[in-house]
């Protein structure tokens, strides 16, 4: 961090003042490091197919709960229905990323994880926010987000792109392809 003292380390004097927020490069390079990137695509999808079933398992528990409850409310709780899956799919997506491997049950059965583009782990309000980007781009531009993994170097979905993410292996299997 510049700071306007000197530091007393023999430089000749403050640090220069700038308006340029400091921009850190991508932490994952796929040239210097490919073993991060690949057999990415394969896995990624069927990491989804996992947590899609756990997400629809999840929901299921949670229309029967829903169900009982609205007999002893009056149906008063058959109102959430209309909310139940997406309130399971960002409460799924935000408690397993934020958790120390950074990644969902799915990616972890298939040794990858997700990282913010500079390197830190996931965190709840992005991976919600990453959840929430990846449905709405399904939905609207389907064909363009299969697309754009295979034009990257780093595989990234145009939800990785706008929320700031990247999918990576993670260090077991990375140190592997490495070896």
């Amino acid at each position: 961090m510049p700071s306007n003292a000197p530091s007393g380390s023999g430089n000749s004097g403050p640090e220069p003042f700038s308006l340029a927020p400091d921009y850190a490069p991508h932490a994952y390079d796929p040239v210097v490091r490919p073993e991060l990137f690949d057999e990415i695509l394969g896995r990624r999808m069927l990491a989804f197919v996992v947590d899609a079933a756990i997400i629809f398992a999840l929901t299921v528990a949670v229309y029967g709960i829903l169900f009982v409850g609205g007999l002893f409310t009056l149906g008063l709780t058959w109102l959430l229905f209309g909310v139940a899956f997406p309130a399971v799919a960002l409460g799924y997506s935000a408690f397993t990323l934020s958790q120390p491997p950074s990644a969902t049950i799915g990616m972890r059965l298939f040794e990858l994880e997700m990282r913010t583009w500079y390197g830190a782990p996931m965190y709840a309000l992005l991976g919600a926010f990453h959840t929430l980007l990846f449905y709405f781009t399904v939905s609207v531009l389907t064909p363009l987000v299969l697309l754009l993994p295979l034009l990257n170097e780093r595989k990234r979905c145009l939800h990785d792109f706008l929320a700031g993410t990247v999918v990576i292996n993670n260090p077991a299997r990375a140190k592997i392809l490495r070896g």
